[in-house]
């Protein structure tokens, strides 16, 4: 029944190229002669063999490859054969389409148990011992999620080929559900609570992230009705209470503020800033779907939703982030009865991709973890993959930088939506079917809120990472919100996201008071799953619809047209409980008041944590201009064209402002899209970050995060009255003091600067316990922990896209200014960085100040007196500069003595970070309009744009101390990246 499809290429393989160039970058260059791959199908299915032959000819294009069918295909000459597949239960992409190109091929079925498994075979010419064949299988797969076989080349021809593996599932567990005693010690809880339920052998399940106060609470539930929990119920309620689904950290009260930093910064903050805007408000759902949203125009919304998948990316970087980017595109479909998902957005920081230096989980050099770049590489390829596949544009992001994210990357991505505005009220109703749609259920992703609720360390599973299938989720994304929404075929909708089945249908059963649940109706990739893993698996594409019984039939046709699994899982009740069903017995049966609401609330206390470092003893550098060149070499000003050009930005085509622009294709920090292509009417997205200030004053870093997001949307052309913000808080060690109170204040200056500027937040995420508890590379135990960092994502709409304004420098002749003051606040820049100090003050925005400067360069804008504007972020003027001139590839003629503010040192006028600052460039005919505009504003010329490529810039005493030419300032800031 079994056969083996490989296919070679006949003429030069580019993927083998790259293969041979990575393996060569990861330390065995002069090693390698030659690398050739093949493609490997293992059909699990009875085909004759024309039937096998038709098959083979939708997998290659015999012009330029050659099939083999039962027999192994390899080139005449090699040392070694790696074949590269994934482990039994992994979602395989290629397999699933394949799969799917075969039935539509042949008009057959695959039954249960029929499948189709892909691999993929590396023949290496080269000379090797045993160990370093070995360090090259490991440094091109993951054993977390991959299966790798190695012969050489005597072997292979000894045994044919490389013989058949199937990864197929195979589960003896029973399917039966246990009791899981609580009357036991509070130590015993405790070891629940953290390592999860005893299996009969004495091994533990895996995390439930649930403190002993949360145990003796369930306890107690559980003790006041008379009997114990099943395992199911368990697991159901640590899912809901996890940290990652109930945000406990913001919600509990903290020192004087009893309702929580959510409630008392994030949320009234908001309530505060519609209220005043009154009937100007341009919200319309914050903080109660799975997206916010804003008006577009009198027809349309715009969602936004920004999520985090730090913890499953640094155990395999490509599943945790094509998952994040798929499973926030469902945060999209999700919202309302179903928004389009029309943008994609992402920002990853990365520890330093030239570190190798290696961290392990396990003891004595076990479980080693991945290397930084390799973590880099497969987090841009899973991003890529999730989004290209989807047909859905990623103009929007950034990269950052710092050794302190070695241990566990964030990596955040984010998903804007489009959808009518009658279309975004829901809500389940009693009776409503309940309806489970896209993917089938697997052990992937079992454990993966609770998993991202904790430390990372020993105990973090690999059941918590899974893989998306963006092509899956692309079918049932345009089914829903291209044809069953417009037909109202469903009451309300929602994401199987953290959790999956568990928390999905509790929080719709929330909506009608209720819900009853046929567990072994769930469809399942393969048997033998336990009842507990099938509702809270977190297997990727599903998504949990309530149906009016009268509409089932038509939906499930629809369905069945799209190629979208469609199954009936249950009802919506409304009778005040969660109960589920397995075989026609009750496994599971909880009250839905206390599922949601019975969490006990924890008080916190902070302590201050103040530090003062060391103190500085920086000269004044006379060269500067090598310092500027080295300065747009750092990870955190470089260019990185290498991934924005792996995005498509251009698909839908409505791409105004790119990601990349000018002549120099330089990475602009805001991009504005059409949404609908008959509309002149843009959707700008930005964001602002700077981690390097928490240390010093997270207070002040979150000020400056906001500062930045705002001032790159209103640089980009954006009102700075209609700008919304996202939130997104990614914490270390929150249970320590001091950690806490640098939290409660970034939370504070959330409430004090949105306020000041009239930004209201729609939505956030935070992500707390990013933290690597492990061993370094002499066996010692070692805790790396991230940044305190907060992400302040921008969206706003832009009425007319033809008076948007990019960053490159247009016309030789043209005036430039700068707008807002310069001050030394050096401390967490990168120009410290560059010198290896820290430094103790940080940019303090001066939002009414800068208020008035954002909107009276909007007002110049919208009468089109800008030719070109940059906001002046990391790195500070010089670098601001220099991206203008790159980008535009003209010279500028600058002097800082008439720079606004108060500076002493040329380097520091150069490479402050002041906020609230905007380079801009207008033409002279234009200067009284513009400076009329711009009067009551800190504000002044300093400089021109000229016809050639010089780069000068005149000192705080008018002596030249930067003159360099913009051909090599590019050159340097290409370089870091070039070769990626």
């Amino acid at each position: 029944m079994i056969s083996r499809l490989e296919i070679i290429s006949k003429i030069l393989d580019t993927r083998a190229a790259v293969r041979k160039k990575k393996l060569e970058e990861n330390g065995f260059k002069g090693k390698i002669t030659s690398v050739f791959l093949v493609d490997v199908y293992i059909i699990d299915k009875n085909f004759i063999s024309q039937e096998l032959q038709k098959i083979a000819s939708i997998l290659m294009n015999p012009m330029v490859q050659t099939v083999k069918i039962n027999e192994p295909i390899s080139p005449k000459k090699f040392d070694y054969a790696i074949e590269i597949g994934y482990l039994p239960g992994v979602t395989d992409n290629i397999a699933t389409t394949t799969k799917e190109s075969i039935e539509d091929l042949l008009k057959i079925k695959f039954k249960n148990g029929e499948n189709v498994y892909t691999s993929q075979i590396t023949f290496i010419n080269g000379n090797f011992t045993e160990n370093e064949i070995n360090n090259v299988v490991n440094s091109f797969y993951n054993p977390l999620i991959q299966r790798a076989l190695v012969k050489d080349f005597s072997m292979f021809k000894k045994d044919k080929g490389m013989g058949n593996v199937i990864p197929k599932v195979k589960l003896d567990q029973l399917q039966k559900v246990d009791e899981v005693n609580l009357n036991t010690s509070d130590e015993e809880l405790t070891t629940i609570g953290k390592k999860g339920i005893a299996n009969a052998d004495g091994t533990r399940r895996g995390p439930l992230a649930l403190d002993l106060i949360y145990m003796k609470a369930i306890q107690k539930y559980f003790s006041k009705i008379g009997r114990n929990p099943t395992d199911i119920e368990l697991e159901s309620i640590a899912q809901t209470w996890s940290e990652h689904c109930k945000h406990t950290i913001f919600a509990d009260p903290i020192d004087e503020i009893k309702d929580g930093i959510f409630k008392t910064y994030i949320k009234t903050a908001t309530e505060k800033i519609k209220k005043k805007k009154g009937k100007n408000d341009f919200c319309v759902s914050v903080f109660t779907d799975n997206s916010g949203a804003i008006e577009f125009n009198k027809d349309y919304l715009i969602t936004d939703k920004v999520e985090t998948h730090n913890s499953p990316s640094a155990l395999d970087p490509f599943g945790g982030a094509i998952t994040g980017i798929v499973g926030v595109n469902r945060d999209a479909i999700g919202f309302g009865l179903g928004a389009k998902p029309i943008i994609n957005r992402y920002g990853f920081c990365f520890g330093e991709p030239d570190d190798t230096i290696p961290l392990y989980k396990g003891p004595k050099c076990t479980q080693k973890m991945l290397e930084p770049k390799r973590i880099m590489t497969g987090v841009i390829e899973g991003v890529n993959a999730g989004g290209n596949c989807s047909g859905i544009p990623t103009p929007q992001g950034f990269m950052y930088f710092d050794r302190r994210y070695k241990g566990k990357p964030m990596v955040f991505v984010g998903t804007v939506g489009l959808i009518p505005r009658k279309e975004y009220q829901k809500k389940a109703l009693p009776g409503d079917y309940i309806v489970m749609i896209g993917g089938r259920v697997g052990q992937d992703g079992i454990h993966g809120a609770t998993f991202s609720s904790e430390a990372m360390d020993l105990g973090s599973p690999a059941t918590a990472v899974q893989i998306g299938d963006p092509i899956t989720q692309k079918k049932l994304s345009d089914a829903i919100t291209k044809e069953a929404r417009d037909l109202r075929l469903y009451n309300s909708i929602t994401d199987n996201g953290a959790g999956g089945l568990s928390c999905s249908v509790a929080e719709m059963a929330k909506e009608c008071g209720g819900c009853l649940v046929r567990l072994d109706t769930v469809p399942l990739k393969y048997p033998g799953l336990s009842p507990w893993q099938i509702w809270i698996s977190e297997s990727q594409e599903r998504m949990t619809l309530a149906v009016p019984k009268s509409k089932w039939k038509k939906l499930h046709d629809l369905m069945e047209r799209r190629g979208v699994e469609a199954t009936v899982i249950g009802e919506f009740t409304s009778s005040g409980r969660c109960i589920v069903m397995f075989h026609s017995k009750k496994i599971m049966n909880v009250e839905m008041k206390f599922l949601h609401n019975g969490l006990p609330k924890r008080s916190m206390k902070t302590q201050s944590r103040k530090v003062q470092f060391p103190a500085l003893s920086l000269s004044e550098p006379q060269n500067l201009i090598k310092i500027l060149h080295q300065m747009l070499q750092r990870y955190n000003i470089a260019g990185f064209e290498f991934l924005s050009m792996q995005y498509d930005h251009e698909v839908q085509a409505g791409s105004i402002l790119k990601p990349l622009q000018g002549r120099g294709r330089v990475n602009a920090d805001a991009t504005v899209t059409r949404p609908i292509l008959s509309s002149n009417k843009g959707v700008v997205l930005s964001q602002g970050m700077y981690p390097s200030y928490s240390e010093i004053d997270s207070y002040h870093m979150a000020a400056s995060s906001i500062d930045t997001a705002i001032r790159n949307a209103v640089v980009a052309g954006a009102d700075p009255d209609r700008l919304a913000l996202l939130d997104n808080f990614c914490w270390c060690s929150p249970d320590d003091p001091e950690r806490l109170g640098q939290l409660k204040q970034a939370a504070k200056a959330c409430y004090d600067y949105t306020l000041a500027y009239g930004t209201p937040f729609i939505s956030g995420k935070d992500s707390m316990f990013n933290d690597f508890k492990g061993y370094d590379e002499r066996g010692n135990p070692i805790i790396l922990s991230v940044p305190p960092t907060l992400l302040i994502s921008s969206i706003g709409v832009i009425n007319d896209i033809q008076k948007t304004t990019s960053i490159d420098l247009k016309f030789p002749g043209d005036l430039i200014y700068i707008l807002g003051d310069t001050y030394e606040e050096m401390g967490g820049s990168e120009y410290f960085a560059y010198h290896s100090i820290i430094g103790n003050r940080v940019p303090q925005v001066n939002a009414n100040k800068n208020r008035k400067i954002y909107q009276s360069l909007f007002k110049a804008i919208r009468q089109e007196l800008i030719d070109s504007a940059i906001s002046i972020t990391r790195g500070g003027l010089g670098i601001s500069l220099a991206k203008m001139a790159m980008a535009g590839m003209l010279g500028v003629e600058i002097s800082l003595k008439k720079l606004p503010g108060k500076v002493k040192r040329d380097d520091y006028a150069l490479f402050s970070e002041t906020q609230g600052r905007i380079i801009v460039t207008i033409d002279p005919k234009n200067k009284e309009k513009f400076e009329k505009i711009m009067r009551g504003n800190s504000f002044a010329q300093i400089g021109k744009v000229n016809n050639d490529k010089e780069f000068i810039i005149s000192g705080l005493k008018g002596k030249a101390v930067i003159k360099t030419d913009v051909e090599l300032l590019l050159k340097s800031y290409k370089e870091t990246f070039k070769n990626y």
